[in-house]
């Protein structure tokens, strides 16, 4: 599975330890900055994995940011993309069962690195029920795209 990755410079330590983490567990990465400390804006980030994801060069993506609100409305604002601001395993979860997300954001101020790690795995590990019900609304999710 390949991971899109996306981050300002507020998450930059989270990024380095979930790109290390995911490469660790055998997944591919590709990494959409940033690459420095240096204040930057975040939608830049978010923007190029989100893409990423939507075309399908890669299959999901994850973006942080300080709180990870700016990352997941950018990558929301990606046609095709659903992406969950996420802080608890149970929500990672759900949404994958759920709502099928193909990305989630997190918040460097609001996860610490060893919970965002069992959050990505949980996410990452948990695939979509497929029931009837689940997917009537994540195409009527989906389908507001399409609206003016």
């Amino acid at each position: 599975m390949k991971i899109a990755i996306g981050c300002d410079h507020g998450a930059l330590e989270l990024k380095h330890a979930v790109v290390a983490h995911l490469e660790e567990k055998g997944y591919q990465v590709m990494d959409f900055g940033t690459q420095t400390a240096d204040s930057c804006d975040y939608p830049d980030f978010a923007t190029a994995a989100a893409r990423a994801v939507a075309d399908g060069t890669c299959d999901r993506g994850i973006v942080m940011c300080t709180t990870g609100i700016g990352v997941s409305i950018t990558a929301n604002k990606v046609k095709g993309i659903r992406c969950a601001l996420l802080a608890d395993t149970l929500s990672a979860e759900l949404t994958r069962l759920h709502n099928d997300t193909n990305m989630m954001a997190l918040g460097a101020a609001v996860v610490g690195p060893m919970l965002a790690l069992r959050i990505v795995d949980v996410w990452l590990e948990t695939q979509f029920s497929g029931g009837e019900r689940h997917q009537r609304r994540v195409d009527k999710m989906m389908a507001l795209e399409n609206e003016i």
